[in-house]
């Protein structure tokens, strides 16, 4: 039996990620974590969400350490935002707990401090921008029109539901890296585009940000060359589609020793070649 304790226990991934860990025969929500101070301190997670008991009762981020120590989880998922998660990934870490990370908009500095406190403690991390099978095959086949159209014009657009708070989506970054990173030459990225700013540059990757309603994550990319243009687009309809994700991360890093992974890692999206 996996033991998974979950932060962000009452937000939109939380919940969904306890309700599915619960319809699992191989796992268990030993602990769950929102934020200090929070008034629902101590209820049961599982009725708090709409699943009815589960006899784990709501603790906050200011106990993770104590928490840890005496339900002693192979695994904690993290969803939260960026400042809280490297606070939580350091004392996951310190406790000898593997991890898997969906929170996004860090800083070059902030990733720093996760990989040390991971490499440090000899833990094993599953961080990922996406944990949705379609949106890593999207990030795959990406790979291979960078390498085939790395010539053509290249913009990236995103949507998210009006509660985002981060810009662009960890999604759209990670795919503009994945194209700079096979498109045989060099890149620069440009986030959005106002006033006069003369004519397009070659080695421009666009980004751009859109926000509105509830939609869950649309992500689209656009090769254009003269003449004809290829789309590839990515919508996610339900949030249940990051969770089935997450949960073949925790079943694959549980046993791992140490080491920072990917979902091509957890997927073996590695192996292929093009």
């Amino acid at each position: 039996m996996i033991k998974v304790a979950v932060t962000g226990a009452l937000g939109r991934m939380g919940s969904n990620i306890i309700k599915t860990i619960t319809q699992q025969e191989d796992m268990k929500v030993v602990a769950a974590f929102e934020i200090p101070n929070h008034p629902k301190k101590g209820e049961d997670v599982g009725e708090l969400i709409g699943i009815g008991k589960i006899n784990v009762p709501l603790s906050t981020s200011d106990e993770l350490d104590e928490v840890l120590k005496y339900t002693k989880p192979d695994v904690l998922v993290d969803f939260t935002i960026a400042d809280a998660c490297v606070e939580n990934v350091k004392i996951a870490a310190k406790n000898g707990v593997n991890l898997v990370i969906g929170t996004t908009g860090f800083t070059e500095e902030q990733k720093m401090e996760i990989e040390k406190a991971i490499k440090e403690n000899k833990v094993a991390a599953v961080i990922s921008q996406n944990f949705a099978i379609g949106v890593n095959i999207f990030f795959k086949t990406l790979e291979f029109l960078a390498k085939k159209l790395g010539d053509y014009d290249i913009e990236i657009i995103e949507m998210h539901h009006r509660y985002k708070k981060d810009a662009p989506s960890g999604t759209a970054l990670r795919a503009a890296e994945i194209i700079k990173e096979n498109r045989g030459k060099d890149s620069i990225f440009v986030f959005g585009r106002k006033g006069l700013i003369g004519e397009r540059k070659k080695e421009e990757i666009g980004i751009h940000a859109v926000r509105g309603g509830d939609v869950v994550g649309d992500h689209t990319v656009i090769f254009a060359g003269d003449g004809e243009r290829i789309e590839i687009t990515h919508r996610a309809s339900s949030r249940q589609a990051f969770v089935n994700g997450v949960i073949l991360s925790i079943r694959f890093i549980k046993d791992k020793k140490e080491g920072i992974y990917n979902t091509f890692d957890v997927l073996g999206l590695n192996d292929i070649k093009f």
